[in-house]
């Protein structure tokens, strides 16, 4: 993992595993302590729940302990704004089938392809960052290969 990173992405992160590290914490614990007092912990179905929580929490505080620790943060206030790059939009033309859209180049945390947010690190993403108006690149997907003409960055 190398993701790159906005600060308020880092920020976000720390936030949620310093939560998930006191407060989820402890409340799982209380979960189990009420759970084993019911009795039987092999046959405790509130119990194996409290330990399904508790493993949850502890992955999900390795995935954000992995993911700050790897991270490239980008000064995203202090790009070249004629050059894609995170929290850009942009006008593209996909050359082959000559339909327009406007995507936004975002980190993975802040991805929503619906939208149109489209992740630096993808292969759409990878193709533009780096380029300017009037570029065309061109796109290696896992099964095919397309061309991108980028016509205005908004």
């Amino acid at each position: 993992m190398n993701n790159q990173l906005t600060e308020e992405n880092v920020k976000k992160l720390r936030e949620e595993l310093e939560y998930r590290m006191t407060v989820k914490r402890g409340e799982i614990a209380k979960e189990k302590l009420i759970a084993a007092a019911h009795g039987d912990r092999s046959e405790n179905a509130e119990y194996k729940e409290a330990c399904a929580n508790y493993r949850e929490n502890d992955n999900r505080i390795q995935y954000l302990l992995t993911m700050i620790s790897t991270a490239t943060v980008v000064d995203d206030t202090s790009l070249d704004k004629s050059v894609l790059g995170i929290n850009s939009k942009a006008r593209i033309k996909f050359v082959e089938d000559d339909d327009e859209v406007t995507v936004t180049l975002v980190t993975t945390m802040d991805l929503d392809p619906e939208n149109m947010l489209i992740s630096v690190e993808s292969d759409l993403g990878k193709a533009l960052s780096g380029h300017k108006v009037g570029d065309i690149v061109t796109v290696n997907a896992p099964e095919y290969t397309y061309t991108v003409e980028i016509l205005e960055i908004l």
